[in-house]
């Protein structure tokens, strides 16, 4: 047929007559009726008792299709031969042998190499219901539909940035701009250098911490006793002034304050910073209301709290980001391995407890603390301050470091693997999102060329280009390329994409 042509030969009146004797053997012969789809090249017969099963699907609705003549038929498939009553549909056929597996199985397998997304669509033509989708395919779905939504959710994050709305008003401009300029350092050169200048801050104020430390550094106040340098008390100073300006524009800011206030990295930036001003307040309001030494201590005890401004360096580092995201993903084997260790310790300082009793210099004084001389032992690092002295003691010594080094050495792999997914997905999550960017920018190119009057376009939220620069635009900051990575979630026009591109 060709492709200019009606596929509806409505006028021929021995295709209707052949239409009505085939609807009305349908109706008579039921579920002996036979079935013949043509799907993507591939020719399949089906039985009508076979498709009955489910009667609510594509396949099934055939049956008695045919009675309603061609505007039921067309409804249902995309072309129709009345010689040889066979009906053909322009879909995958590798999706369609996986659907057609619920009629036989009463479930459907999804096949390696399958895109999800595009297996979804299918089934949803087919209209099979995804509860017949078996659940280790449910997951590589809600996978890549997470993984989708991430894309979204990135590329609305750059046009938010790239885009500015005129109706705001200048006090939203400027908290904007600011939240930009602190939080996106990829954004610009001098966000760049702010977000360097406070990466080494964390890094001096933590030296300077530790260098405090250093008796010979130190120095003698009125009652004698040792205290941090001058100095060094300026520098902290000055460091704590910044993270405190830092943490507060930030905030100031932020789009949503209570979701900024109650995240991990934001309670942290508070940990590092409140020690030092309750330090001060103790230091010179405290001695009103209590003793000097317990001043001190509460002073000194604020001090190490200090500690916790190390993990500041993680909001700058999306190293120590993929690492913490990894420790979550892998709480299974770790807790293996705490168990693991858990049972070999238990057992391992118990036999050492009873085999050492003989020995009249034993060190095993009782089980719980042998404990210690097992944790040491099983995890490889023998202080050597608690060690067997009898045959039988050595030989257990023996087997629980073996143990230990098997029962530590079997969890790490399943960890490493779980670094290394996330952190190739969140560089692949970064590429569709600069994808996305670029074929939304060639899509408004295009359609500004052909379409002079045409619709909205998904790149129309951007700033206008400014006045007396020819040759640029915002559209100039993406590298443009040939890609077939589309993916329209950010608008609610339908895209057509060829089948290979949706697998792509």
């Amino acid at each position: 047929r060709d492709p200019g042509q009606s596929s509806r030969p409505r006028g021929c009146f021995s295709c209707r007559h052949s239409l009505q004797e085939a609807g009305s053997q349908g109706s008579a012969a039921g579920d002996d009726i036979e079935i013949v789809v043509n799907v993507g090249g591939v020719r399949q017969v089906l039985y009508g008792d076979l498709l009955s099963q489910y009667p609510e699907t594509r396949l099934a609705e055939l049956i008695n299709c045919l009675a309603g003549g061609y505007d039921t038929i067309f409804s249902l498939c995309d072309d129709y031969d009345p010689g040889k009553r066979e009906f053909y549909f322009d879909r995958d056929p590798d999706a369609f042998k996986c659907v057609i597996e619920v009629y036989y199985f009463g479930e459907v397998h999804m096949k390696k190499g399958i895109c999800p997304i595009c297996f979804k669509n299918e089934m949803d033509f087919w209209k099979v219901d995804l509860k017949f989708l078996d659940d280790c395919c449910k997951s590589h779905l809600s996978e890549k539909r997470e993984e989708l939504e991430e894309i979204a959710r990135r590329v609305q994050l750059i046009l938010d940035d790239l885009g500015v709305d005129a109706a705001e008003g200048r006090w939203r401009r400027c908290q904007k701009c600011v939240w930009k300029f602190l939080e996106k350092p990829e954004s610009s050169c001098p966000a760049r250098v702010v977000a360097v200048l406070s990466f080494l801050l964390i890094l001096v104020s933590s030296v300077v911490m530790c260098m405090g430390t250093i008796p010979e550094l130190q120095v003698l106040d009125a009652e004698g006793n040792r205290v941090e340098h001058p100095t060094l008390e300026n520098v902290e100073t000055a460091c704590i002034g910044w993270f405190t300006l830092e943490y507060l524009l930030r905030l100031f800011s932020s789009p949503n304050k209570l979701h900024f206030a109650l995240s991990f990295m934001n309670i942290v930036d508070v940990l590092a910073i409140l020690p030092f001003y309750v330090s001060l307040t103790l230091t010179h309001l405290g001695a009103r209301m209590m003793e000097l030494t317990n001043v001190q201590q509460a002073v000194q005890a604020l001090r190490i709290m200090r500690i916790a401004r190390i993990f500041k360096l993680a909001r700058h580092s999306s190293g120590l980001q993929t690492l913490t995201y990894a420790l979550k993903r892998s709480f299974k084997e770790l807790g293996l391995l705490l168990m693991y260790l858990a049972v070999g310790i238990f057992v391992f300082s118990a036999l050492g407890y009873t085999m050492e009793q003989s020995h009249p210099e034993t060190l095993f004084k009782s089980i719980p603390q042998s404990f210690w001389w097992a944790i040491i032992t099983m995890t490889t690092v023998g202080y050597g301050d608690i060690y067997p002295k009898t045959t039988l003691g050595k030989l257990n010594a023996a087997i629980s470091f073996l143990c230990g080094v098997i029962a530590i050495a079997l969890p790490i792999h399943p960890i490493i693997n779980n670094f290394v997914r996330y952190y190739n997905k969140q560089r692949v999550l970064e590429t569709a999102a600069k994808h996305e960017l670029e074929l939304m920018e060639l899509n408004s190119s295009s359609a500004g060329e052909g379409k002079p009057g045409g619709s909205r376009s998904d790149l129309d939220i951007l700033p206008p280009e400014p006045a007396g620069k020819e040759g640029t635009s915002w559209g100039s900051r993406l590298k443009l390329s040939h890609s077939d990575t589309f993916i329209p979630l950010l608008t609610e026009e339908k895209h057509h994409r060829t089948r290979l591109q949706s697998c792509k």
